[in-house]
């Protein structure tokens, strides 16, 4: 199989899709790959990195998206690459269509075979390509929470553990899995006051054991995110339901009720955001004002970081891609069904449950496509 990868489009996003040794991996198997000129250079990887791996180093994107079986990125293509998607390709990056109407439209007009790397499940439930990626913007979202705290960013002025003798920050984390998890333990080692609310008791138990009480669980319930919300300095948006649209949790109404210089970082923005007033924004624009709160939701935080990004990702998703190269996707959906579960459309067809219930479209059976 010919696999391409494309330098990404998205604003200040450095990682790239597949690495050198994940190339000479490909490679190893018989694959060809080719490679955008300068796709890796923001990870760190040059073309003469590529080159001694064995990739094709290409000028244009057109080439790429032209000539490859399979397309592998990063992030979901953006509106300038729609005129390069194709019926007889397959597209494996992340998607996150329930928050995309129009990609979604447009991968079923061009008839693309996307497989979405976040809803790639295990049958215990986990997303073995979304943790690495999950676990890198839980630890950035405290990062960037202390940050903006800071009085010149229009933040509160606190300083997130305090000092001996002044109150720490106080930092609620709303949804308690990967995301969550790794913004609690990076908070707690900044000294912060940390409380995670989450619906999943089992899960609220499991955190505190592990963590040893080292933050404090609470069940969420309205009037309970309400009340801790209204004394929080920094709230973290982390919920996550796989494949669908995140449930608008933190309204105006509690927004309203906080202390002027309050930082709220929406993880879940990819799939739409879990705060009223969320909206996508840059790494060159990254905030705006609620009322007297601060908003941070970038679309791509682990985007900041590429280095450890792109081989994070690359470990979690080479298994993947060579089992789609090597035995052709519809084989391999067939014979993992972790892997069948993240196809979202082909030949037209949607067969993503989520995603037809965000934007109201007809649902195909999925194993009516796999045959």
């Amino acid at each position: 199989m010919l696999i391409g990868v494309p330098r990404e489009v998205k604003n200040n996003e450095d990682r790239v899709g597949l690495n050198a040794p994940a190339v000479h991996e490909l490679e190893r198997h018989g694959h060809e790959v080719i490679v955008q000129s300068g796709a890796g250079i923001g990870s760190g990887i040059t073309d003469e990195a590529y080159r001694a791996a064995g990739a094709e180093i290409v000028d244009g994107a057109d080439e790429v998206w032209q000539r490859a079986d399979m397309i592998v990125k990063v992030k979901e293509p953006l509106p300038e690459e729609h005129k390069f998607l194709r019926k007889d390709q397959v597209l494996f990056t992340y998607l996150h269509l329930a928050a995309d109407k129009a990609l979604t439209d447009a991968l079923l007009e061009a008839g693309t075979t996307a497989i979405a790397y976040e809803t790639v499940q295990l049958p215990d439930r986990s997303l073995p390509l979304l943790t690495p990626m999950s676990m890198i913007a839980g630890r950035l979202a405290t990062q960037v929470a202390a940050y903006h705290l800071m009085a010149p960013l229009d933040g509160s002025g606190m300083l997130m553990g305090g000092v001996p003798g002044t109150p720490a920050a106080k930092l609620l984390v709303v949804g308690g899995g990967i995301v969550g998890e790794q913004a609690a333990i990076m908070a707690y080692g900044l000294q912060a006051e940390v409380t995670v609310i989450d619906l999943n008791v089992p899960r609220l138990n499991q955190l505190a054991i592990t963590h040893h009480g080292h933050f404090r669980t609470r069940y969420s319930t309205a009037l309970d995110l309400a009340d801790e919300i209204a004394t929080a300095d920094v709230v973290i948006g982390s919920v996550l339901i796989p494949g669908k649209r995140a449930p608008k949790l933190v309204t105006d109404e509690m927004v309203r009720s906080m202390k002027p210089g309050s930082v709220l970082v929406d993880v879940a923005i990819d799939q739409g955001g879990c705060f009223e007033h969320s909206r996508p924004t840059t790494h060159d624009d990254p905030t705006f004002a609620v009322h007297d709160t601060v908003y941070y939701c970038v679309a791509n935080m682990p985007g900041s970081v590429p280095v450890t990004a792109t081989r994070a990702l690359n470990n979690a998703t080479i298994p993947y891609v060579l089992k789609l190269a090597d035995r052709g996707w519809q084989d391999a959906l067939r014979a993992d069904e972790a892997l069948a579960k993240g196809l979202h459309t082909h030949a037209g067809k949607l067969v993503h449950d989520g995603t037809a219930e965000a934007h109201g479209l007809e649902l195909t059976d999925r194993q009516e496509v796999l045959g």
